[in-house]
């Protein structure tokens, strides 16, 4: 019962493949890259995925929307 605890979640995500499209999700929006994004939004949104996926999925690209971007995209413009 840390001050400073950074941990949110201890148990690990339903679907470990769900969290990594996720991922790979986060990383296409971050990018640009609108071909592969509405690619992993047509995967979960037809009816085969349940809710747990789902939360699995959007578990996995809060994850990687949380680290901070490497550079600035203002770099060198004047």
């Amino acid at each position: 019962m840390g001050l400073f605890n950074r941990k949110s979640n201890d148990s690990a995500p339903a679907d470990p493949a769900m969290t990594e499209k996720g991922r790979e999700y986060a990383i296409a929006k971050r990018h640009g890259d609108r071909k592969t994004a509405n690619r992993l939004i047509r995967e979960i949104g037809d009816g085969s995925s349940t809710s747990e996926e789902r939360t699995a999925f959007w578990q996995g690209a809060d994850s990687y929307d949380n680290l901070p971007p490497a550079y600035s995209k203002r770099r060198n413009r004047r």
